[in-house]
């Protein structure tokens, strides 16, 4: 996928859908997340994503961790 040349460091809590995953935003709104693994232990949980803005609300992740 194209990156685009904003960087994206976010916290909030990560959620999954029929979709795919989310990111519920701690400032507000919500991160569609494009992951190259499935971060299972961390779903319903507070994560710190760090990644690339590829579209409207759209995050190709490089990493998920616990915050």
């Amino acid at each position: 996928m194209k990156r685009h040349e904003a960087q994206v460091d976010e916290t909030g809590r990560l959620l999954r859908d029929a979709a795919g995953f989310l990111l519920q935003r701690d400032g507000g709104g919500a991160y569609r997340l494009v992951l190259l693994r499935v971060p299972v232990d961390h779903v319903e949980k507070r994560v710190r994503i760090k990644g690339w803005h590829i579209g409207d609300d759209i995050v190709e992740v490089e990493g998920v961790a616990a915050a």
